[in-house]
């Protein structure tokens, strides 16, 4: 087990090393960040000074040294649109998105896991054929279109619900929620319906395939043999072994959810961080860019860890081999 979560723990860092090197690379790339800090009118004798300044005239390992220093203490520099430290426009958004993805995540779970059981169990059923053809449509219809049907729908036609921003939220500390107010509560729906029905839709049809499988395995004909009821055969063996593949499935898809709300974002003008990326691309401001690249991949990092360590504990054929290995 400590040389399994150890060997994960180096891939880690060394996925965490690349991506930081490519977003420092945007520094060196994507234009000169003299350029975009200052006027047309200041001077060739302003623009070096700043340089030397800002320590751009180092060699180019001392400036990659210097910035992955700042990205361990935090820092990540001044953004070129606003003017402010880009950690603090992150501490602003970042609740947001987290919130939006948190609970689009748990509709798709909530939901999709029992859509694809019972299309699974009962295959031919009526019921279970609207259920696939509506996942088809969320998989086949883009995130946008989705959200621009439910703001017709429900806001504009329907009036039930606001059709963009955050609605009234509550600051505790640093961390800002609308999880606490109507107006939060009901401008969260439609956006995290929009971001969590591509996830819902893949969630169930993987469930179902995988019900479907093991319910042809030889161990439930035994369990069946046993005289087990259909409840313990379905629920105590059957969904047991099904969720194995989708607690891997389920991680990966979180870590989208984050790194993709920019769309839904857009759509419901969430002020979470992929709003902020989008206005960061328009205006060529760097840091949020590079900020934001480093930010979800440690997401997606912290996630993968995570996913490989539940799956090691949920599936005792990775323990037998590991110990295998440290025989």
């Amino acid at each position: 087990m400590l040389a399994f979560v150890l060997r994960r723990l180096v891939q880690s860092l060394l996925v965490m090393f690349f991506v930081a090197l490519l977003a420092f690379s945007m520094f060196r790339f994507l234009g000169d960040p003299i350029a975009q800090m200052v006027g047309q009118d200041t001077s060739l004798q302003e623009r070096e000074r700043l340089r030397v300044e800002l320590g751009l005239n180092d060699p180019v390992p001392v400036q990659f040294a210097r910035y992955v220093a700042g990205v361990l203490k935090g820092e990540f520099g001044i953004s070129y649109r606003i003017g402010r430290p880009v950690d603090e426009l992150i501490a602003e958004r970042l609740p947001a998105t987290l919130e939006l993805s948190f609970v689009a995540a748990l509709f798709a779970l909530l939901a999709g896991i029992p859509m694809g059981v019972y299309t699974g169990l009962y295959p031919d059923r009526w019921l279970s054929k609207v259920l696939l053809s509506l996942s088809l449509m969320g998989i086949a219809l883009p995130t946008f279109l989705i959200g621009i049907l439910l703001i017709l729908i429900f806001g504009v036609n329907l009036g039930l619900l606001p059709t963009f921003g955050r609605g009234e939220v509550v600051h505790i500390g640093f961390w800002s929620t609308g999880f606490l107010t109507i107006s939060g509560l009901k401008s969260l729906i439609m956006p995290a319906i929009t971001l969590g029905m591509f996830q819902l839709a893949l969630i169930m049809r993987l469930v179902r395939s995988e019900m479907l499988e093991v319910l042809r395995t030889d161990f439930i004909k035994f369990a069946r043999a046993r005289g087990l009821s259909n409840r313990a055969v379905y629920f105590g063996h059957a969904l047991k072994n099904t969720l194995v593949p989708v607690i891997t499935i389920t991680g990966l898809q979180i870590g989208s959810i984050i790194a993709f709300a920019i769309i839904t974002e857009s759509v419901f003008q969430w002020p979470g961080m992929g709003l902020l990326f989008i206005q960061a691309i328009q205006f060529v401001d760097i840091p949020v860019m590079s900020t934001y690249l480093i930010l979800i991949a440690f997401f997606f990092v912290v996630i993968n860890l995570t996913v490989d360590l539940l799956y090691y504990a949920v599936d005792p054929r990775l323990r037998v081999h590991g110990g295998a290995g440290g025989k």
